[in-house]
C-alpha cells in the first residue's frame, strides 16, 4: 500500500512540475502543432468528423419529440466511478465495490403498482430506460477501463454504426470484478445490451428496440467477528481478519441477481411537424400530434445460496446448512399514449404552447417463491397536461392512477412550475406531488429459510412540496423539501426484551403509526477563481423519526481542484475531495433477505463518522479521458478505518486508474 502512495505522489508531482521543466520548449511545440493543423484543415476533399456529429437520444427525450444530445468528451467527474460513492447521491454499504447498498440520503421511491422490495444492488443493475440511442455518421466506439492491476476491474465496451441515414444499431458490454479486502468479499457481474434506433425517410415514425441482459453475483461473509478491529491496537491485514461465513470457490455464500429484458416502442407523428435547427446536427422535430406503444417483457430472478454451518452466528438460530431461497417476477407491459401540442405556427411556436397527453398501461405480473406462486394485473390511466407561456415559464401536471388490479388505488399525481427569470438572477421551479403506494412483496409475505411472515400493511401516503433555485452564473443551485410520510413502512429486529437467543437476528417489517414530517434543504455553489475550483454540496435532513429512517442530519462534499493545459493539448484538473457526515443510528444487514433493518442491539449508538479524503487528477489527450486517484488517502493519518453499515467495515485506502477512448471516424 506505501508503494502505491508513492506512485501516486510521483506522478502528482510530476503533473505539477512538467510545465516548467519544459517551458522552453513549449512555444517552438505549440508552432509546429498549428503549421500541422492548418496544413490538416487546408486540405481539400477531406470530410473531418467531429464529437458534434456523433449524438444519441433517450426514452425521456423520444417522448417529446426527437432531438439528440451531443456525446460528453469532457474529462470532468471521470474519477467518480463507483456507483457507492456518488458525490450528490452517497450511499451506505458493506464495505467493497458491488455489495449491498443503500441510499444515505432520504430519497423516496415514485413509483406504484407491484414490486419484490429487493433493492440492495439496484445501483449496479443496466436498466433498460438507461439504453442510449445513437445516430453517427461514422462508426462510433468507446472503451472504458477501471482497475488495471488492482483489485478492481471495471470493462465497458460499446460500439454503434447507422446502416443507413435511417437505422442506427448497437451494443454494449460491461463486466466488473472486486475481490474486496475481506475475506467473502467478491462481487462480479456481466451486463450486456443490443439496441437499435430506425427512423422513417418523413421523419414521422420511429421504432426503438433494445435487450438487457444482467448477472450480478455478490458473495457474503456475514460481517467480521472483530467488533474493535478499528480500536484494539493491534495491526493486521484485512484478509486475515476472522469473518463469519468462509466457504470459498463454488460453495462461497453469495446473492445473485439476474435481470434480463426486452423492449419495443413504435411511435407515430401526425399532423404538422415543427423544426428547430433544420438540416442542422441539432435539429428538432417537435410534432403536433404523437401517438406510441410500447411492449416489454422483463424477467427477474434474485436467489440467496450458502453451503455451510452457521458457526459464527451470522443467521438467526436455525439448524439449515444449504440454503437456497429463490424469488422470480415476471412482467409484461404494454403502454399506450397520445400526446397533442397546440401552438402557432410563427417562429416563436414554443411560446404560448398547450400539450395535452392521455395514456392507458396494462402491466401482467407473475411471482414465484419458495412454495408460494401468484400471478396479478394492473391497469393504469394516465394524463399529463402542460402549458409554455414563453422559453421561460412552462407549467406541467402528471397523473397516474391505478384503477383495476391487484394495487387498485395507487396513485401518483405531480405538478410543477419553471420560472426562468433572467440569465441573471436565474430560475425558480417549484413542485409538489402525492403518492398512495402498495406496501412492496417483501413487506406483505416472505417464505424463506431464515425469516417467515404474512401481513396486509396499509398504503403508503407522502406528499412533497418543493421550491428549487438555480443561477448557473453564480454556480448555486439550491433546494427546499418537506415531506409528510403516513404509514411508513421499515424493517426492524424483533422485540426481544428478555435477550432470548432465538430471536437475535430475526426481523420483521413494521409500519409506523405516527406520521413523518421531513425538512431537507439541499444546497451547491461552485466557486472558480482563474484556474482554482471549489464545488461544494451540503444536504440538512431533518425529522423527529431519524432513527427510524436510518439517516444522518447532514452530509457534506467539496472538491477542491486546479484545471490548466499542457502545450495546449492536455487538459487536466488535479485536487482533491472531502466528504462528511454526521453519526447517525447506522443499520443492521440481514443477509439472507438483503435488507438493511433497525436493530435491537444498536439502540442509540451512533457510530463515529469521520472526514473521507480522495485525491485525483483527471485528464484529456487527444480522444482518451484519464483518471488516477487515491480514495481515502487520509488513513495513513486519521482515521484508521470507520463504518456506515454496522460490523462491516469499509474500504482501505485505495489506488485507482480508468481510461476511457472514444473513436468516431
Amino acid at each position: 500500500m506505501n508503494g502505491h502512495l508513492r506512485i501516486l505522489l510521483l506522478i502528482l508531482c510530476s503533473f505539477s512540475f512538467l510545465s516548467a521543466l519544459y517551458a522552453q520548449e513549449e512555444e517552438e511545440w505549440s508552432s509546429a502543432l498549428d503549421s500541422a493543423r492548418a496544413a490538416e484543415d487546408n486540405k481539400e476533399d477531406t470530410v473531418i468528423y467531429t464529437a458534434r456529429y456523433v449524438r444519441y437520444t433517450t426514452l425521456a427525450m423520444m417522448k417529446r419529440g426527437t432531438f439528440t444530445y451531443q456525446i460528453d468528451t469532457l474529462h470532468k467527474n471521470l474519477q467518480y466511478y463507483n456507483m457507492q460513492n456518488q458525490p450528490r447521491n452517497p450511499s451506505i454499504n458493506l464495505g467493497s465495490y458491488g455489495l449491498a447498498t443503500r441510499d444515505l440520503l432520504f430519497i423516496p421511491d415514485k413509483t406504484i403498482g407491484f414490486q419484490t422490495g429487493f433493492r440492495s444492488l439496484e445501483r449496479y443493475v443496466y436498466q433498460p430506460d438507461s439504453i442510449k440511442y445513437y445516430r453517427a455518421r461514422a462508426p462510433f466506439s468507446e472503451l472504458y477501463n477501471v482497475g488495471f492491476f488492482f483489485d478492481d476491474q471495471i470493462i465497458r465496451a460499446k460500439v454503434t454504426q447507422n446502416i443507413n441515414p435511417q437505422l442506427n444499431i448497437g451494443g454494449e458490454f460491461h463486466a466488473a470484478r472486486a475481490d474486496g479486502y475481506y475475506t467473502n468479499q467478491r462481487y462480479n457481474d456481466v451486463k450486456a445490451a443490443v439496441f437499435s434506433w430506425y427512423e422513417s425517410p418523413n421523419r414521422r415514425y420511429n421504432l426503438l428496440t433494445n435487450a438487457v441482459f444482467n448477472r450480478l453475483i455478490a458473495t457474503e461473509n456475514g460481517s467480521i467477528t472483530n467488533d474493535s478491529v478499528f480500536t484494539d491496537g493491534e495491526t493486521r491485514a484485512s484478509n486475515e481478519e476472522s469473518t463469519r461465513l468462509r466457504a470459498a470457490r463454488d460453495e462461497r455464500p453469495r446473492h445473485t441477481w439476474r435481470d434480463n429484458s426486452f423492449f419495443l416502442r413504435q411511435s407515430l407523428f401526425v399532423g404538422r411537424l415543427d423544426t428547430i435547427h433544420a438540416g442542422e446536427p441539432e435539429q428538432q422535430l417537435l410534432p403536433t400530434n404523437s401517438m406510441s406503444h410500447s411492449f416489454s417483457l422483463r424477467a427477474h430472478d434474485f436467489q440467496f445460496y450458502k453451503n455451510e454451518e452457521d458457526a459464527n452466528d451470522a443467521f438467526p438460530v436455525g439448524e439449515s446448512v444449504l440454503t437456497q431461497d429463490t424469488t422470480r417476477l415476471t412482467t409484461i407491459t404494454n403502454d399506450f399514449n397520445y400526446s397533442f401540442y397546440l401552438r402557432g405556427k410563427s417562429l416563436a411556436f414554443v411560446k404560448n404552447e398547450v400539450k395535452l397527453d392521455l395514456g392507458y398501461q396494462h402491466n401482467m405480473y407473475w411471482y414465484r417463491d419458495r412454495g408460494y406462486n401468484t400471478s396479478s394485473q394492473n391497469n393504469i390511466l394516465k394524463a399529463g397536461i402542460g402549458y409554455r407561456f414563453s422559453d421561460r415559464v412552462s407549467i406541467t401536471g402528471d397523473f397516474n392512477q391505478i384503477v383495476q388490479g391487484n394495487n387498485f388505488g395507487d396513485y401518483l399525481y405531480e405538478a410543477k412550475a419553471n420560472i426562468l427569470l433572467s440569465k441573471t438572477i436565474g430560475r425558480i421551479v417549484l413542485g409538489a406531488y402525492t403518492q398512495n403506494k402498495s406496501p412492496e412483496q417483501l413487506f406483505q409475505r416472505v417464505n424463506y429459510t431464515y425469516h417467515q411472515w404474512a401481513h396486509d400493511f396499509d398504503k403508503t401516503k407522502t406528499t412533497n412540496l418543493s421550491f428549487a433555485y438555480e443561477n448557473a452564473k453564480l454556480g448555486f443551485t439550491g433546494k427546499a423539501e418537506y415531506f409528510l410520510i403516513a404509514n411508513h413502512l421499515y424493517f426492524k429486529e424483533v422485540d426481544n426484551d428478555n435477550y432470548d437467543p432465538r430471536l437475535f437476528r430475526v426481523i420483521e417489517p413494521a409500519q409506523l403509526g405516527s406520521n413523518i414530517n421531513l425538512l431537507k434543504i439541499s444546497v451547491g455553489q461552485n466557486f472558480t477563481l482563474g484556474k482554482f475550483h471549489l464545488d461544494n454540496y451540503a444536504v440538512y435532513q431533518k425529522s423527529d423519526y431519524n432513527d427510524v429512517l436510518a439517516i444522518p442530519e447532514l452530509y457534506t462534499w467539496h472538491s477542491f481542484y486546479f484545471n490548466s493545459q499542457l502545450y495546449k493539448v492536455v487538459d487536466f484538473n488535479l485536487g482533491f475531495d472531502v466528504r462528511f457526515n454526521t453519526p447517525f443510528r447506522t443499520p443492521s444487514y440481514a443477509i439472507n433477505i438483503g435488507q438493511f433493518y433497525n436493530d435491537n442491539d444498536n439502540a442509540g449508538i451512533e457510530f463515529s463518522t469521520y472526514p473521507i479524503l480522495d485525491v485525483w487528477t483527471t485528464a484529456t489527450i487527444r480522444r482518451a479521458n484519464i483518471f488516477l486517484s487515491y480514495n481515502f488517502v487520509n488513513q495513513y493519518v486519521w482515521p484508521t478505518g470507520y463504518y456506515t453499515v454496522r460490523r462491516y467495515p469499509m474500504n482501505n485506502a485505495n489506488l485507482r486508474i480508468g481510461i476511457a477512448w472514444k473513436f468516431y471516424d
